[in-house]
């Protein structure tokens, strides 16, 4: 905690700061210290400082203000005149804003009176011109004794304690586990559930039921209240479903809202909403952060993988806590980054689901290849894939599949009875929409998406193949063999998913200028999330080298080995029958990545015939266009 006492000079600053410090048992710093003695130089001749004076001053001290909050806070007292100069000391998460302020009068009687100080008198009505008083933090009068003045700042503190560090809305299944999650890690909260009768009756207060240890968690079910309980500049982590329903809790949370507030969106929203949120609430001085979260309800529980964009301020405020509950990597660092501005930590939510629909479907293709074709049992199935777990296809999903395959009802396989209809929930859909609108061949996790729709089909599924009774032909050849190929082809098809995911990334980043930074992504990506693994972590080194996976030289040389068994599976499973969409997609897109030349002149060509959409040359220059009549006269 930073306590910063500001205002004009001669308002007590410095003694009160130190008659504070000494109170709290915490350093005090006095900003005019940090000065350059050619700033002391010029205020001591009554010379206005510029702002090309201040800011190198302002940055010294906002650099030793990180270290003083690491050191367990301090008390500094700093002119801060000016709104953007505070912008520039706001580098940890909790400060305190305490102006001191005083009648005109007063202060120039004090200053008068003042022997040795650099500041000249003569600058008071310039910095009474520059004072600009913000709507938040406190405001206490100096017409009183220092030992009064310190005495309220105390009671403030006093009150703000009682105060909860963070405030949740929402308590389905990701609020009420990461709620679990903070209070585990002695964070003091508050927790909200709307009041809908007959529906939703005092959930927040069931939870505190079902935890009866949570001392330092509040439940409410009123908006008001819940706001209230929370210290300031308050912090608010939204866990509600995408779409109008955030507008509208936004719309109800801003009466309550000072300028400084931050509100967190951890749900699945649309990066785009979130890029308009985002600048709704800039214009209101309102900070706001899209915070992807990933790991389903354990990771919640346990260790999610976060990924919030937005204001950077905002993420200060917030990251001491989210580092305490977000999963760890292999070097013991929290899987959380500062993705980028705006709407990006949606963003690249976004991109990590479609990954995860791509994995999903290779793992889902590879297992029904060997119930189908190969005829292997359950039991058989699973230990393959355990073997598998062994090398570098290690990752989550595949965990989880062998966990699958092998529960058991009432002595069979619980999958078999499960109906083959897949649902998707939105973020996959999207990823095929930006990628059609920024021009990314995205084919591979396309299909992934598509096989999802199609599935879902099943009525008229089962009547085409009523009408075609298509036949699998099975177990036609040795299975050893065959095993080794598909092991290769799987993971073929998971390096070109994740270049798949990564290139929209890097297109969208590009135009948008967000500079996301892929080796810190995929770090965030090697535990708590859904599609961690070890091929997460072998990227999160080849992206300092390569922000393109295919180009980097370990990819080239393993997916020369990989792409004739790729290959060769897919062209046995579509011979005897059975869909391989994202396989198969998976080959195509490789083939079409590494062809030099491909048929697109041809439709170059068409295109110039029926609309005169002209084409280039590759004997002219890029920027010369050219048309034929083709038709033969």
């Amino acid at each position: 905690m930073i306590i910063v006492l500001y205002g004009v000079t001669g308002c007590g600053k410095t003694t009160i700061g130190a008659l504070l410090a000494d109170q709290l048992d915490v350093p005090f710093y006095d900003g005019d210290h940090f000065h350059p003695k050619a700033n002391k130089e010029k205020m001591n001749a009554g010379i206005p400082l510029t702002d090309e004076d201040r800011i190198p001053w302002l940055d010294n001290i906002a650099r030793n203000m990180i270290s003083w909050e690491k050191q367990g806070g301090a008390v500094l007292a700093c002119s801060a005149l000016n709104e953007k100069y505070r912008k520039i000391l706001k580098v940890v998460p909790q400060i305190h804003w305490v102006l001191l302020q005083g009648s005109k009068s007063l202060i120039k009687s004090r200053l008068a009176s003042r022997i040795g100080h650099f500041m000249n008198p003569a600058l008071l009505d310039s910095q009474m011109d520059t004072l600009e008083i913000p709507d938040y933090g406190w405001k206490i009068s100096v017409e009183m004794t220092p030992e009064k003045v310190v005495e309220e700042i105390t009671k403030k503190l006093s009150t703000m304690e009682s105060k909860s560090e963070i405030g949740i809305i929402g308590m389905g299944v990701m609020g009420k586990n990461l709620a679990l999650n903070l209070a585990d890690h002695q964070t003091s909260l508050s927790i909200y559930n709307r009041h809908l009768p007959g529906k939703e009756e005092k959930i927040a207060e069931k939870v505190l039921e079902a935890n009866p240890d949570l001392s330092q968690v509040r439940a409410f079910d009123q908006l008001k209240p819940f706001m209230e309980s929370l210290q300031s500049p308050k912090k608010v982590l939204m866990m509600i479903p995408a779409g109008e329903v955030i507008d509208q809790q936004i719309d109800e949370l801003l009466p309550f809202l000072d300028p400084g507030d931050l509100l967190v969106d951890g749900g699945n929203s649309y990066y785009k909403d979130t890029v308009s949120r985002s600048r709704f609430l800039k214009d209101k001085d309102l900070l706001f952060l899209g915070m992807g979260v990933s790991g389903g309800e354990e990771g919640a529980r346990f260790g999610p993988s976060l990924m919030p964009g937005g204001d950077q301020q905002g993420f200060l405020q917030v990251v001491p806590f989210l580092e305490k509950i977000a999963a760890k990597d292999f070097k013991g660092k929290a899987c959380i980054t500062y993705v980028g501005p705006e709407g990006s930590g949606h963003f690249v939510k976004m991109v990590h689901n479609s990954i995860e629909y791509g994995e999903m479907q290779a793992i889902a293709e590879v297992y029904y290849l060997m119930r189908h074709y190969l005829e292997m049992p359950m039991e058989e199935i699973a230990a393959n894939f355990e073997s598998w777990m062994d090398s570098d296809l290690s990752n989550y999903l595949l965990e989880i599949t062998i966990d699958i395959l092998r529960k058991k009802e009432a002595g069979e396989p619980l999958l078999d009875k499960i109906l083959d209809q897949a649902a998707q929930k939105g973020t996959g859909g999207w990823s095929v929409t930006t990628a059609l609108e920024y021009g990314v061949p995205y084919g591979v996790l396309t299909e992934a998406v598509m096989a999802r729709n199609l599935s879902a089909r099943k009525p008229f599924r089962m009547i085409a193949a009523g009408l075609y009774t298509p036949e699998k032909i099975s177990g036609i050849e040795g299975k050893e063999a065959f095993l080794d190929k598909l092991q290769a082809a799987y993971q073929a098809t998971r390096i070109i998913n994740h270049d798949a995911g990564f290139s929209l990334m890097l297109e969208v980043s590009e135009k948008n200028n967000w500079n996301l930074n892929f080796s810190e992504i995929a770090r965030v990506w090697t535990n708590g999330c859904i599609i961690r693994s070890r091929l997460m972590e072998e990227l999160v080194e080849l992206f300092l080298e390569n922000n393109r996976i295919l180009l980097n030289y370990e990819a080239v040389t393993a997916l020369k080995g990989y792409q004739n068994d790729l290959s060769y599976v897919v062209g046995q499973a579509l011979q005897h029958g059975f869909s391989v969409p994202l396989l198969s997609s998976a080959i195509n897109y490789f083939l079409g990545a590494i062809t030099a030349n491909s048929s697109a002149n041809l439709i170059q060509a068409q295109r110039d015939y029926f609309g005169a959409h002209t084409y280039q040359r590759i004997d002219a220059d890029s920027e010369e266009h050219f048309h034929t009549e083709w038709k033969a006269k």
